[in-house]
């Protein structure tokens, strides 16, 4: 890696698995200080333990995002504490996808869903971004999804979540960005970090694509470095898709 990210202070939400601990990883190998959030106190300090031994800086606060703002705003209290004043990249990245019908879904898991996805989302960046603000500058990067914009079945709740984290971003890029702070998201496509050799169900529904398989978690982490670096300081509102060409090409079969 080549220290795209020294000197960064970073709180990545959701990072002690798949997605969310690859952007961990890199951030740390780019040379930021890493906040790795999470529920589980035991995976989030296998993932500090891998980023420290690999010559990184990074902490672990335990967060229960629960869509309270309280909650948001206590682990962005905690992080800025650990961190030593102020965070520099906040990644929103902690989801849950409950998978069911329209007709299955009930109101409690639809207002968990919200919760997680797109309240907890919104009063950490409440809680966050004017301190950036007051400090010069900063960058929030938003995990969206690729199913905001084909549809599938099975994913109406998770889609419309996602969907409004896309709007927010763009709404936060107005809001924020003439104050130093930008704003943008990912989507990805279909991402596993499955064993070698496994078969995924998600393979089938990469066929017919550009990259004709599934994505790593490691693809939406480079993504995210670039926009949390300098080097996106031109890129405002965007919503980058990460999906191997699963929504934007169809290649035709021979």
């Amino acid at each position: 890696m080549s220290g795209r990210l020294q000197g960064k202070r970073a709180l990545v939400t959701g990072s002690t698995s798949n997605i969310g601990r690859a952007i961990a990883e890199a951030f740390g190998a780019e040379g930021a200080h890493v906040i790795v959030s999470g529920r589980n106190r035991q995976r989030g300090a296998e993932v500090v333990d891998g980023i420290r031994s690999r010559g990184g800086r990074a902490d672990f606060v335990q967060a229960e995002l629960d869509g309270s703002a309280q909650a948001s705003r206590t682990l962005a209290e905690r992080a800025t504490s650990v961190l030593g004043g102020g965070i520099d990249i906040l990644v929103n990245n902690a989801g849950i996808f409950p998978g069911d019908t329209t007709p299955d879904t009930d109101e409690k898991t639809f207002d968990q869903v919200y919760a997680v996805n797109v309240k907890a989302p919104f009063f950490l960046t409440a809680a966050i971004a004017p301190a950036m603000t007051e400090a010069g500058g900063g960058a929030i990067v938003n995990l969206g999804s690729w199913i905001v914009r084909l549809g599938i079945p099975m994913a109406s709740l998770y889609a419309s979540s996602k969907g409004a984290l896309e709007t927010l971003t763009r709404a936060w890029a107005a809001e924020f960005g003439p104050h130093g702070v930008r704003v943008n998201a990912i989507s990805p496509g279909v991402v596993n970090e499955g064993a070698p050799g496994e078969v995924h169900p998600g393979e089938i529904m990469m066929k017919g694509t550009p990259a004709n398989g599934m994505g790593s978690p490691d693809a939406i982490a480079h993504a995210a470095v670039y926009l949390a670096g300098d080097e996106a300081d031109f890129v405002h509102g965007v919503v980058l898709d990460v999906d191997g060409g699963r929504t934007t090409t169809a290649v035709m079969a021979r």
